[in-house]
């Protein structure tokens, strides 16, 4: 029954009253006429193996290009204290399970070690499992050539397109607008990204804000995937394009931060504050939000995947408020302190004897699971993907 239920569900998301306006269908789109292209959704899937192998082609510039100038800039991995093999300790550590009736006194008691003893080893335990500078920097140096390239490749073809200027052209014949080779690499490119990105979550530096990043990523897959297969193409390179300006300045603020070069760190992040409250609070609400909503609904009127598609817009837009209140404090404390010093979206990772001391205090739970300063680390490790 419930594979039933799931069958007579498959029809209604291919629906064509769900994915166009009237009068128009899948048809329309499969039968081009002569010398034109239209977005085939199975053109697309493409992604998805392509994912992997932008996994690969991370592996191999994180060793060949990242590395060489992670030493060139003296960012050494370095050499991490091993803590003291204990079978007991490591189970406890392993298992992230909360032990409220089993606390610090009661493992001192059992291994025989002093309470400031087993809080040293666990310090030293996490600190065996927490990235090294250079791997930072080898993930930022990635991610920063990821965005500059597709910004570069996607500005190029935007500056010369129509729709750049006037956003009615996003809904004139629309659906029926013809695929640029163009427009197709770049929305394969972001997809491939993407999908790497969500699969590498899980493995790269874990974060305070990995469900909103899983939300933002997941967003983000289904947004580019729904805009190509409805032939949403034109407002879609725009939104990418806009979402990419400002990870270029955020990476490169990273870079510098690992290089120790301060003052330049400081300078990049408080452009990345500018330019990601213009692209993200100016640009994308007030200029492409507001014609998929409003002006497209003058142009063609609204339909059913249009509701969709809006409603995923917006939660994007949700999540740049949330971040620029967060990026706003670190940036205020840039310009009035002289040094990006804190991240609200550090690592999870302990920073200070002080702080695992006060831990000490509470129950096991918190040991094997770092106390989260509201303001703890610096931009090491922050992510931004959107």
């Amino acid at each position: 029954e419930e594979g039933g239920s799931l069958w007579r569900f498959v029809p209604w998301i291919w629906s064509e009253r769900f994915w166009f306006p009237e009068n128009v269908t899948w048809v329309d789109l499969e039968h081009p006429p002569p010398g034109v292209e239209y977005p085939r959704l199975g053109h697309i899937l493409l992604a998805l193996p392509l994912a992997f192998a932008v996994l690969v082609l991370r592996l191999i510039f994180e060793r060949l290009v990242a590395k060489p100038c992670a030493y060139i800039l003296q960012i050494q991995a370095g050499l991490r204290r091993q803590a003291q093999p204990n079978a007991v300790l490591e189970r406890v550590y392993q298992s992230k399970t909360v032990h409220t009736t089993n606390p610090l006194e009661g493992l001192s008691k059992q291994l025989d070690w002093d309470v400031r003893k087993v809080q040293r080893w666990f310090r030293i335990r996490r600190n065996q499992d927490r990235p090294t500078i250079q791997k930072k920097f080898c993930e930022s140096m990635w991610r920063f050539t990821f965005y500059f390239g597709i910004f570069i490749y996607a500005i190029c073809h935007l500056w010369v397109s129509p729709w750049m200027w006037d956003t009615k052209q996003f809904w004139y014949n629309y659906p029926l607008q013809p695929l640029s080779p163009g427009q197709y690499t770049h929305y394969v490119a972001e997809l491939a990204f993407y999908w790497s990105l969500m699969f590498s979550q899980f493995t790269d530096i874990k974060r305070k804000d990995f469900l909103i990043m899983f939300v933002h990523h997941l967003a983000t897959i289904i947004l580019i995937t729904s805009s190509y297969a409805n032939n949403m193409v034109r407002a879609g390179t725009l939104v990418m394009c806009v979402h990419d300006a400002s990870d270029i300045f955020l990476e490169a603020a990273k870079l510098a931060n690992y290089a120790k070069y301060q003052r330049l760190c400081d300078a990049l992040f408080v452009v990345f504050s500018i330019s990601f409250f213009l692209t993200r609070l100016v640009i994308y609400p007030f200029w492409i939000i507001r014609s998929v909503l409003f002006e497209s609904w003058e142009i063609i009127g609204p339909y059913q995947a249009w509701w969709f598609l809006n409603g995923l817009l917006l939660v994007l837009q949700v999540l740049h408020i949330i971040w620029f209140y967060l990026i706003a404090r670190i940036a205020i404390k840039a310009v009035f302190k002289g040094k990006v010093s804190k991240d609200d979206r550090s690592d999870i990772e302990s920073s200070s004897d002080e702080e695992i001391n006060s831990n000490c205090s509470k129950t096991l739970s918190h040991i094997p699971k770092p106390k989260d300063n509201g303001d703890a680390g610096s931009l090491n490790g922050e992510t931004h993907d959107h």
